[in-house]
């Protein structure tokens, strides 16, 4: 769990040290001393018993001899004391974390925690910390025990409390503690370590609580306790900015205290040298939830105090120490940061890219990539671009010459930002060199970044085809699909590129290790533009199709699809060449070829050479037209490969106006593209590339996109709470129903009349296998009676970055109005997970959409005048009122649209038929929208009261 005092927080790669937070008033100095009667003897020789076994068969023995033997002391006659419950709770503890399951002694750490020893108590809290889920039968007596503890105002005992009410982090508790907690922030009379406690504890329990800013605004508050909630408003002002607005005057002036005091003033808050580093650092990212400060006495105070920063950064340092360097550093970098963040003070971000310049050669390799790191952002300012500009050899350097591979990819996206059309020949040449020795695990980002730059920055059109040819040349196996498509998309687009172009490649061609790419784009643009080269006896159309032929054989499936289209294009472009290629389509290896694709394509391309008049097949296969102009794909390619949030570093906003975008960038569609593909048209009418597969997730960051056609999966934080995702499948039926940091759960359904299927798939993020996955159905109250679901089948393992299926099939006996619930539990480092969903099962999916006449609607409309029967809701449009996005959900909830049944043709009239196993259920609906008041009225008639109110609900919340 999170330990309260210091909590610990995840590292980026690379990033500088920060130094162990300073709490303040140590919680530990109020802690009573443990005496030597407190040594756990017993636990001891148990310890060292399993450290001196010699197998894991003597070990799980060992093991069960003592858990036998603490059974029988549990349930034994004689009362146990506090001291022997205290050691038999640690040994079932210490078993517990070398991986066996522990499902007894829950109870007997319940009673340590109403010990008035201090070290019993402690582990009492901590058996519940690691061992007690939220949705465990004991909560409401551990929350009683904490709910003492809180009351006691004894300050040790009242930080267990609140260490473990973090710990647990569980909704049940922060509600039951919401009241509590934030009274022992603000009392006057709680000392400052349970204060800090308590801030901390909010922090981890922030989506139940709103911050004050007390500790902010009182000029005497401690240092420690404004450090811990500083954290919590940070993280409260990200989620709600609007509230804390006030904070940011507050925050500058503690700022300005800090920057301006010498290190004798804030002693107790001094870390070599440095006053009150952790709290400067969490300040300045608390101002960067907000833009620039309106106050101009408030925004001129900031300047002063960044100033302030930078100007000390350039004073000899006060220790040699790296705890100096490193509180110095977090400062200065948090302070940079800052600026980039503004981005309105040009004399700010020069001085901070000076000062990063200075980084940039120094011998701590971590600072070189946050230096690196930091002017990436800098570039992309139009204040400090031309700063970042003149460090362009040092950059250059670091790319050739870092050990570590984490500075050389920070150095490549250093060159990308700061090029424009003065430096492009230069960084995309040095990137080009540095390709051949490039890591692997970089290299296809590098050939993507070489591809945007040198169509972004193009002097002219021959040395864009030159850099793509050398890129394939250098890195053929990472060079994407996108990016030889867009190099045939500008060439064909291009009249005056297209002859150096048929002439670069047929050069390209004659190397005898040629890769499989240059072949692709060779076979393309030859097929094309042959013909402008055919002049010369030393590309004659015989000898480029004797070049292509040769490297026929050695080439894929894919591959040799395309160059049978460029041969049927030789046919119509050099006559001469028609029995020669003819020979190779009638060849047996052609005709009777194993794959489909290969012989479908010989032979239609033999009998369209034969059968088609010369007139026909100019027709047929004339030259492609241009592209239309579209984003380019490698662009995109590239931000997805970065991932969420790249998007700004990439584009960067800093457009070059003498950058050309060589056909303002285009990409190919299915309509227009000819380049031929295994899966294309045989005769190249419509032989578009396939669109590329998206990439493999890193790591296992959105396991679950490809499955679903309703768009990308939400990211971890992002997504919407289990309630919306629940409510969003009312009116669809595949998505992402659950995704945390650890899982991601997605739905993709079916239904007919009374049966359904549905299939869940479970996608671990991490790296780690989840042990003991168990997802189960859970049918609330008689809810078995009314819908049946069974799992076919045992579910696989779920390993690290993996996904797995499971099939759910699913039958409804009655109509209901409660869905099932999906419990799934399972354990991640040791620890148990569990959570509980409503599974995207509502009645309404089971509706049989009927079609009707307006007469029959009307007869039967008042066949269900009964007042139960009908169910009717006014309410305000939560979404913008679009017809057509109206009608798609009233088409997904499950009914038919009848047209022309309605006097006013802005309502909307449906009828549809729920099917259960016992009966039938009809039901009648109509929509009417008020664009004007953005209300609607929605009324319902079913033949049963229940199902009316029930639809009529589901189905409000949808608009």
């Amino acid at each position: 769990g999170t330990g309260l005092a210091n909590p610990r927080r995840p590292r980026g790669p690379r990033r500088a040290v920060p130094c162990p937070a300073r709490p303040g008033a140590d919680p530990t100095a109020i802690m009573p001393a443990v005496s030597k009667g407190d040594g756990m003897r017993g636990l001891a020789v148990f310890i060292s018993d399993i450290r001196n076994c010699k197998s894991k068969e003597a070990e799980i023995k060992r093991i069960n001899k003592e858990l036998a033997n603490i059974r029988s002391k549990f349930k034994g006659d004689k009362a146990l004391d506090g001291y022997s419950k205290k050691k038999y709770v640690c040994k079932l503890l210490f078993i517990f974390l070398l991986g066996h399951d522990i499902d007894f002694g829950h109870m007997e750490a319940v009673n340590l925690l109403s010990s008035n020893k201090y070290t019993e108590k402690q582990i009492g809290y901590l058996f519940i910390s690691v061992l007690v889920n939220s949705n465990s039968e004991l909560i409401r007596l551990i929350n009683n025990a904490i709910k003492n503890d809180l009351a006691s105002r004894n300050p040790t005992f009242m930080c267990l409390a609140l260490h473990c009410i973090a710990n647990v982090g569980s909704r049940e508790m922060g509600e039951a503690f919401a009241a509590d907690i934030p009274r022992i922030l603000v009392a006057g009379d709680s000392m400052d370590s349970v204060k800090q406690s308590a801030a901390l504890c909010l922090l981890r329990l922030s989506s139940t609580w709103r911050a004050r800013t007390s500790a902010l605004t009182c000029p005497s508050a401690p240092q420690g306790v404004v450090t811990a909630a500083v954290s919590l408003i940070t993280c409260l002002c990200k989620k709600n900015p609007d509230d804390f607005k006030t904070c940011i005057s507050l925050a500058v002036s503690r700022l300005s205290r800090i920057v301006s005091s010498a290190s004798t003033d804030l002693q107790d808050y001094t870390y070599y040298f440095v006053p009150a580093p952790w709290l400067s650092v969490k300040l300045l990212r608390l101002l960067q939830c907000y833009p620039p400060p309106e106050d101009a006495a408030v925004k001129g105070r900031l300047v002063e105090c960044l100033e302030t920063v930078l100007n000390k950064a350039q004073e000899p340092p006060k220790s040699k120490k790296v705890q100096h360097s490193n509180a110095k550093n977090a400062i200065l970098f948090e302070t940079i940061s800052l600026i980039i963040h503004y981005d309105s003070e040009p004399n700010l971000l020069v001085r901070a890219c000076n000062q990063l310049g200075q980084f940039l050669q120094h011998r701590e390799t971590n600072l070189r990539y946050l230096a690196l790191e930091s002017m990436c952002t800098l570039a992309s300012s139009e204040f400090s671009h031309e700063a970042v500009k003149t460090h362009i050899d040092t950059v250059i350097n670091a790319l050739k010459t870092e050990r570590d591979v984490s500075v050389r990819q920070r150095a490549a996206d250093l060159l990308y930002a700061m090029c424009d059309r003065s430096n492009a020949k230069q960084i995309v040449s040095e990137m080009l060199r540095y390709l051949e020795t490039a890591d692997y695990a970089i290299r296809e980002e590098i050939v993507l970044k070489v591809a945007i730059l040198a169509e972004k920055y193009a002097v002219d059109y021959s040395w864009y085809v030159d850099t793509i040819l050398n890129l394939i040349r250098i890195a053929g196996d990472y060079v994407s699909e996108e990016v030889w498509y867009r190099v045939l998309q500008i060439v064909t687009n291009r009249d005056d590129v297209q002859g150096y172009a048929a002439k670069t490649v047929f050069e390209a061609l004659q190397a005898p290790a040629c890769h499989e790419n240059m072949v692709k784009v060779g076979g393309y643009i030859l097929g094309e533009f042959g013909n402008l080269i055919a002049g010369d006896p030393r590309s004659s159309p015989p000898v480029q199709f004797s070049l292509l032929h040769s490297k026929f054989h050695l080439c894929s499936v894919a591959t040799r699809a395309l160059l049978l289209s460029t041969y049927i294009k030789f046919i119509n472009l050099f006559p001469e060449t028609k029995a020669t290629i003819q020979g190779v389509l009638r060849a047996g290896s052609q005709l009777r070829n194993a794959d489909v694709e290969l012989q479908q394509r010989a032979v239609e391309y033999l009998t369209l050479s034969s059968v088609a008049s010369t007139d026909v097949l100019a027709t047929v296969l004339e030259e492609m037209p241009p592209f239309p102009e579209r984003e380019s794909s490698i662009l995109a390619k590239l931000k997805r490969k970065k991932g969420p949030g790249a998007g700004s570093a990439l584009d960067d906003g800093r457009r070059d106006p003498s950058s050309n975008d060589i056909n303002g960038g285009v990409e190919p569609t299915p309509s227009t593209v000819s380049t031929p593909s295994p899966s294309a048209d045989l005769l190249g009418l419509r032989a578009a590339p396939p669109p590329a597969a998206p990439p493999a997730p890193s790591g296992a960051g959105n396991l679950l996109v490809d499955v679903f056609s309703d768009g990308p999966a939400a990211q971890p934080g992002l997504g919407p709470s289990a309630e919306e995702a629940f409510l969003r499948f009312v009116c669809k039926n595949n998505g992402v129903l659950f995704e945390n940091q650890l899982l991601q759960i997605g739905v993709k359904s079916e239904f007919r009349q009374n049966l359904g299927r549905m299939y869940l798939f479970y996608g671990n993020k991490t790296s780690v296998q989840f042990q003991n996955f168990s997802p189960t159905v859970v049918h609330p109250g008689d809810l078995q009676t009314h819908i049946l679901s069974a799992w076919p089948g045992p579910l696989a393992p779920v390993d690290g970055g993996a996904q797995v299926q499971q099939v759910l099939n699913i039958e409804c006996l009655r109509d209901f109005l409660t869905p099932p619930l999906l419990s799934v539990r399972f354990r991640y480092g040791g620890a148990p997970q569990s959570l509980t969903l409503k599974l995207p099962v509502t009645i309404n999916k089971f509706f049989q959409p009927t079609e009707m006449a307006a007469q029959d609607f009307f007869q039967r409309w008042k066949q269900l005048s009964l007042p139960q029967q009908e169910a009717q809701k006014i309410f305000k449009a939560n979404h913008p009122m679009d017809a057509e996005v109206t009608k798609a959900k009233l088409l997904g909830f499950g009914s038919a649209l009848l047209d022309n049944v309605d006097p006013n043709p802005e309502n909307f009239v449906g009828a549809g038929i729920i099917q259960t196993k016992a009966l039938q259920v009809g039901c009648l609906l109509r929509l009417e929208p008020n664009a004007q008041a953005q209300m609607y009225r929605l009324t319902l008639r079913t033949s049963k009261e229940p199902v009316s109110r029930h639809l009529c609900e589901l189905l409000a919340q949808q608009f």
